[in-house]
């Protein structure tokens, strides 16, 4: 039988003297709650309760042992309490891991709203450029930015979409020209993220179907602040999220490339481990993470880059 709800019954039957009281107390019946006792007995290897036809009473055992579990059960409940309370209270560290640049530029608001909200949640942030293990790594949530994901035990939502521009410096493309085709980036240097990242082969559509291009002379990098970097000192062409890149090609630090030309639109997406038994801190900043990005003028630093997907997608479709 089960062996917490024998000590449970116990205890009940030493509080009410009654095993027909107890019984009632616990929905179950009299010989149910006489078996319980018997079990609990027979495990401990000693009797815990004197029984006669006029009263029950502790024996000096069952004394001693009421004494010691009256106490653990009472943590138990206070336990249990404190776990159903933060099922519907948000409460806690709230463990979230998230691109490097993405997390500087974007996360500090959400963030921001999030906890004046629920002021009671200690978020944690790590920010890293690199695949996380949301289960081994004890992640509550993770921030992904990708094409698709590989695990089918890991839940995603879609936070919000972005487009890749293509683009290199004034100073690069004076000194090694400007290319127009995607067929034409073997001839350049380029600036990526590794493979497991962004792919071994880069697909461009136009109005007369797509290119799939893989650039032969590559430098790699794991994170898109640096090759951003790379592009702005004239180090090569790169292929970075608009949302990155649009306030220097407004502001001539550097040039689109290939506009008529697309590479598939990438998501972002919140990634989680279960949709099973979420807690109430999990499950409010999921919800607010997708009301966030709703407004796409949170997608940082700036809010022209959506603008300039949409736009350019419209160009291609009316050609």
């Amino acid at each position: 039988m089960d062996h917490l709800q024998s000590i449970r019954l116990f205890v009940k039957v030493a509080d009410l003297g009654s095993f027909a009281r107890a019984a009632d107390a616990m929905d179950i019946s009299k010989a149910i709650a006489t078996r319980h006792i018997a079990d609990l007995e027979g495990q401990l290897g000693t009797r815990l309760l004197n029984r006669t036809t006029r009263k029950l009473s502790l024996t000096e055992p069952g004394e001693v042992y009421l004494e010691r579990v009256r106490p653990i059960l009472q943590e138990l409940e206070d336990a249990e309490q404190v776990i159903m309370a933060r099922n519907h209270e948000p409460v806690g560290t709230l463990r979230i891991a998230a691109p490097v640049v993405f997390g500087l530029y974007n996360l500090a608001l959400a963030l921001r709203t999030y906890t004046q909200r629920y002021p009671k949640v200690v978020p944690d942030l790590t920010l890293v450029d690199r695949p996380v293990d949301l289960v081994d790594e004890r992640f509550d949530l993770a921030i992904v930015i990708t094409r698709r994901m590989s695990s089918t035990s890991i839940v995603t939502r879609r936070l919000t979409t972005g487009c890749m521009t293509v683009c290199a410096a004034p100073v690069y493309i004076e000194q090694y020209g400007a290319p127009t085709h995607p067929a034409q980036l073997a001839e350049h240097q380029c600036l990526s993220l590794p493979d497991e990242y962004s792919g071994t082969e880069l697909a461009f559509v136009n109005a007369q179907g797509t290119v799939h291009v893989r650039p032969s002379k590559v430098i790699v990098a794991n994170n898109t602040a640096i090759l951003r970097q790379f592009a702005l000192l004239g180090m090569g062409v790169a292929v970075l999220p608009s949302y990155l890149v649009d306030v220097d090609i407004r502001g001539g630090n550097l040039v689109r490339l290939m506009t008529d030309h697309q590479l598939p639109r990438f998501e972002i997406k919140v990634a989680y481990p279960s949709r099973r038994h979420l807690s109430a801190k999990v499950r409010t900043f999921i919800d607010h993470l997708i009301a966030h990005f709703a407004d796409t003028s949170n997608l940082l630093p700036c809010a022209g880059a959506t603008q300039n997907c949409e736009s350019t997608s419209s160009r291609l479709q009316a050609a």
